[in-house]
């Protein structure tokens, strides 16, 4: 089983989005499950709607999921795992206050060393923790032993115990801390793989730590992804804009170029374009480089006005709210537009009312001879009609022309352009 846990704690960050990705496509080449679960144990950061925008989104990209989790519906099996391990003695009750650890922390800051629980509460004797009033959170027992896991990008890792700790697992509200609900979550929904950002590796052997603690023997294998770096060269905030997978949607960026981009983004595809279903076919996840991938919008872009290139027409139109058949006119403007917003503002303008002030005469001359034009095949006999029925010559025909057709006094060659607008010159002419 493969899964995808995001919070619902802001917008969808492309690196969360590329984790959706890997999971969906390896759950897809092994043919097994794809989970998404929610994690929304952390109340007070939850944002009302995300949730069901996060839904929105994937279903957007192409990914679906055959199970579907709220970890805090999983709370009383958490519960009931604390308690297992405190009966066993392999977790205890600490009443530690946050002053007392806050001076410890700064004690050993002072010292120059990391700070480590030292076990204040571990020796204490007996306690009910089901009647117990006073406040107290649940540590786990650090491990006796190194702990060692296979990373399918990063190898062989290891964590000696001083650095797993005596971690909480509970806190005194009685609600788990993200590594024991993650970690029983899988447990329960029997993962098998864990893609995720590599900010997680520190994570991953206090989770294993947990599941062996509760005697889970499956063995869950890791792939922590690279993380993804801005265009300056610096770790992406959430703070910058096109970071998030919502905005770049709403630039006119498609899902399926964004899906493509962060498939080839540190890793080493047989081809530049592809769909996701074709992704699947050659996907390898052992490919993803150990480095971290540099963003690039430009690059992006490009791979946006492929996909635009490539899409059906019908799809097109209905995605550029077009009323007749622009999808191939459309297309031809790719050479000068990267997203459907600006191909948008580039047909509006086309089929909007002109401004003539400039050439206001040349334009009004040339709109009564494109009233009831011959549609020429090619643009040399409408260019030749034309300039012999205006009387116009050079700037003075050719800029009212691109005016009228256009919108514009720059753009593409209307050489070019014709083919694509010719079938509309009579509507552009009572324009």
């Amino acid at each position: 089983m493969y899964r995808f846990a995001p919070s619902p704690t802001g917008d969808m960050h492309i690196g969360n989005l590329r984790v959706a990705l890997f999971n969906y496509i390896c759950a897809k080449q092994k043919n097994i499950h794809f989970i998404l679960r929610i994690e929304d144990t952390d109340k007070a950061r939850n944002i009302e709607g995300k949730e069901e925008e996060i839904k929105e989104i994937l279903q957007l990209f192409g990914i679906s999921w055959q199970d579907y989790y709220i970890q805090s519906e999983n709370l009383k099996f958490h519960r009931q795992m604390a308690l297992k391990l405190v009966s066993e003695k392999k977790a205890f009750a600490c009443f530690c206050t946050e002053k007392e650890l806050e001076e410890k922390k700064e004690l050993a800051k002072q010292q120059g060393k990391p700070y480590r629980y030292d076990g204040t509460c571990e020796k204490l004797a007996d306690i009910d923790v089901l009647e117990c009033e006073k406040p107290f959170v649940i540590r786990l027992k650090k491990p006796e032993k190194t702990i060692n896991f296979s990373d399918l990008i990063k190898g062989e890792l290891s964590f000696e115990p001083e650095n797993i700790d005596s971690f909480v697992i509970m806190r005194t509200d009685k609600t788990p801390t993200y590594n024991f609900a993650c970690a029983v979550d899988d447990m329960l929904e029997n993962i098998t793989c864990i893609i995720r950002g590599e900010d997680h590796v520190s994570n991953t052997p206090k989770q294993e730590h947990i599941r062996a603690s509760l005697d889970y023997k499956q063995k869950i294998s890791y792939a922590h992804l690279p993380i993804i770096l801005n265009e300056q060269g610096v770790k992406m905030s959430k703070r910058e804009a096109h970071s998030s997978v919502k905005w770049l949607l709403e630039q006119g960026i498609l899902p399926s170029a964004i899906a493509n981009y962060l498939i080839i983004l540190g890793n080493k595809t047989p081809c530049e374009i592809f769909t996701l279903e074709e992704a699947i076919s050659w996907f390898d996840i052992n490919k993803i480089s150990k480095s971290p991938a540099r963003f690039d919008l430009k690059k992006l872009l490009q791979i946006n006005r492929e996909h635009i290139k490539s899409m059906e027409n019908s799809k097109l139109n209905q995605i550029l709210n077009f009323e007749k058949d622009l999808a191939e006119l459309a297309k031809f403007y790719t050479q000068e537009a990267s997203t459907t917003n600006e191909l948008k503002d580039k047909i509006h303008a086309i089929f909007s009312p002109k401004d003539y002030l400039e050439f206001e005469k040349e334009c009004q001359i040339l709109k009564e001879l494109l009233s009831d034009i011959e549609l020429f095949e090619n643009y040399d006999d409408f260019k030749s009609y034309l300039l012999q029925k205006s009387g116009l010559k050079g700037k003075n025909f050719f800029m009212p022309l691109r005016i009228v057709l256009t919108g514009n006094i720059h753009g593409p060659e209307l050489n070019d352009l014709y083919p694509h607008i010719k079938n509309f010159i009579h509507e552009l002419a009572r324009m």
